[in-house]
């Protein structure tokens, strides 16, 4: 997932900053190990990029442990970054669990969707964390709904695990209608990270100065790009990535206001 979110942000034109919260052992086929790395850590980390170099937008990804989740808060609550974009991933592209303790679902509503701009969970994650079983449009409606509920800024509900032609995700906002981002479906078994890509290019975006409805259909284009042009390229027995470096963009040169 980090290094999804780095290859993104870097062809993207902005500069990653990661803070790693767990180490996997994973390849294209799954993941057979993962193990937490400490909340001091993790703080530590976070500490040390936060305090040194500015920060428009934070992506949030695998937290992995209920301790994980309450430093992440912590700090966020004390550098208040603008942008928050929360990718709250609780099952990998083969459905393995990654997540410690049943605590993690209550923690991330309660604790860090309050704090968040944008969270992106596809339906899976939005049934884990509403109850709500997802099979179409109305479940996912319903969904957004409540997870809009939780305090957060905005909730995109992610429709590539939806059987159909076209891949629909769907924006939810206070107050406004609920907006849906549709494309058409790549053929492929090369999409290994598309979650994460997508959540960081969103940051990315926001970052670069763009609104939220603008920054998520750019997302989505970048990573329709992505999969398009890495459908045939074989890396491993599995799902391979998707290809990031299909038209790198330059480092974006920001000035501190």
């Amino acid at each position: 997932g980090i290094q999804a979110d780095l290859k993104t942000m870097s062809a993207l034109g902005v500069y990653g900053m990661s803070v790693i919260t767990a180490v996997t052992a994973q390849n294209t086929c799954g993941v057979r190990d993962i193990e937490a790395v400490s909340p001091r850590l993790v703080k530590a980390q976070m500490e040390a990029v936060l305090s040194d170099i500015p920060c428009e937008a934070v992506k949030i990804g695998m937290l992995f442990s209920p301790e994980n989740i309450n430093v992440v808060v912590e700090l966020l609550e004390k550098y208040a970054p603008r942008f928050v974009i929360v990718d709250p991933v609780l099952l990998s592209t083969h459905g393995d669990r990654l997540y410690k303790g049943e605590a993690i679902t209550s923690l991330l509503r309660e604790r860090l969707f309050p704090l968040s701009t944008l969270i992106t969970p596809n339906t899976e994650e939005a049934t884990a964390l509403t109850g709500i079983p997802i099979q179409g449009e109305k479940e996912i409606r319903l969904a957004g709904a409540s997870l809009l509920q939780t305090g957060c800024g905005a909730v995109l509900i992610k429709g590539g695990h939806l059987s159909g032609k076209e891949m629909c995700d769907t924006l939810f906002r206070p107050d406004k209608a609920p907006q849906r981002f549709t494309g058409e479906k790549i053929e492929t078994v090369n999409t290994h990270g598309t979650g994460c890509s997508l959540s960081s290019a969103i940051a990315s975006y926001l970052a670069l100065g763009e609104g939220l409805e603008k920054a998520v259909a750019r997302a989505k284009k970048f990573v329709y790009e992505g999969l398009r042009a890495g459908a045939d390229v074989i890396v491993g027995k599995g799902h391979g990535p998707i290809n990031h470096l299909f038209r790198p963009q330059p480092l974006q040169i920001l000035t501190e206001t």
